[in-house]
């Protein structure tokens, strides 16, 4: 996918002023507007023009993309950082359905899309509008529950027209059990309404940060188990970790690398808990000293062991 260089499309620096944006905006839309335009491409570059002003006329999509950073090169396959938008606070989607053709891929793994209601500027209403953001939670919180405090980035136009972020802290109770993909709604915490109605509501999407030992999949988390080759062949009794507290497990005899065990109910808690996988992975010991290559030698010559018998030939 290619990297778009938004403010280099507008042919502005990105410490812009809003102002500046919507000027070189209206200039452009001028010079490649289809219908004016004598230019071979001029549907294209206004397709690119739009889609950049999409972004940068509005701050909360601006101050996210500003996030990227500028290490990207124009045309390079692009595929957006993991987590790269976490904890920013947003006001709706990215587009509406009926929108989507004329924004390109790029934009659509930025932004994604937003539901018909409309995106990022629906129409007022009495209400305040609600808020959305992704925010990254510890696995173990999961577990048992907890009290965290979250820090979300609210991007803001300052007096000058300038896009900053200012930040806000709340203090969140996480369910037990809660999983990736599911939204936590704060009550009366998104925009301030117009016209004295009630605000709107935040609500947050919930991620687990990457953790050191575990996969997470749906209620389900996986554990890579190393094993040494001869735990592997004879079998052995483990305790293994779990988010709740160590079990023992015993591997048996002839165990192979790759082979998935079960620990029923050991995975996220819930009505119906998910499982805890085992993954064996045999780890060989090095062969860094004169007795230890001898070893191998002997383990050669007796086994007579060849891993590549099934080939035939």
């Amino acid at each position: 996918m290619e990297y778009k260089d938004y403010y280099k499309l507008m042919g502005v620096e990105r410490d812009a002023k809003q102002a500046d944006i919507k000027r070189a905006y209206r200039k452009l839309a001028r010079k490649y507007h289809p219908d004016v335009s004598s230019e071979s491409d001029a549907e294209e570059h206004f397709k690119e023009v739009n889609e950049a002003y999409e972004v940068l006329k509005d701050p909360e999509k601006r101050a996210a993309f500003d996030q990227l950073g500028q290490s990207w090169k124009q045309g390079e396959d692009f595929r957006p950082p993991p987590d790269w938008d976490a904890g920013f606070e947003f006001s709706g989607g990215g587009y509406t359905g009926a929108d989507a053709a004329a924004f390109s891929d790029f934009f659509e793994s930025l932004y994604g899309r937003a539901s018909a209601q409309g995106g990022f500027h629906g129409a007022q209403h009495v209400a305040g509008e609600d808020h959305h953001a992704r925010v990254l939670i510890d696995l173990e919180n999961s577990w048992h529950g907890a009290q965290q405090a979250i820090t979300l980035k609210v991007p803001q136009v300052d007096p000058s027209g300038h896009v900053i972020t200012q930040s806000r802290t709340l203090n969140v109770r996480i369910p037990k059990g809660v999983k990736e993909g599911q939204r936590i709604r704060l009550k009366g915490q998104g925009a301030a309404s117009i016209g004295g109605g009630p605000s709107g509501d935040l609500y947050l999407e919930i991620e687990f940060k990457p953790h050191k030992l575990y996969k997470v999949d749906g209620k389900d988390i996986y554990l890579d188990v190393p094993l040494a080759p001869w735990e592997a062949a004879l079998g052995t009794q483990l305790e293994v970790p779990t988010p709740s507290g160590k079990v023992e497990m015993k591997i048996p005899e002839n165990t192979r690398s790759g082979s998935k065990m079960r620990l029923k109910g050991r995975g996220i808690p819930a009505r119906e808990a998910g499982d805890l996988y085992v993954i064996t992975k045999i780890v060989l010991p090095e062969a860094d000293t004169d007795d230890k290559r001898e070893l191998y030698h002997q383990m050669q010559q007796t086994m007579g062991f060849n891993p590549r018998k099934a080939w035939g030939v």
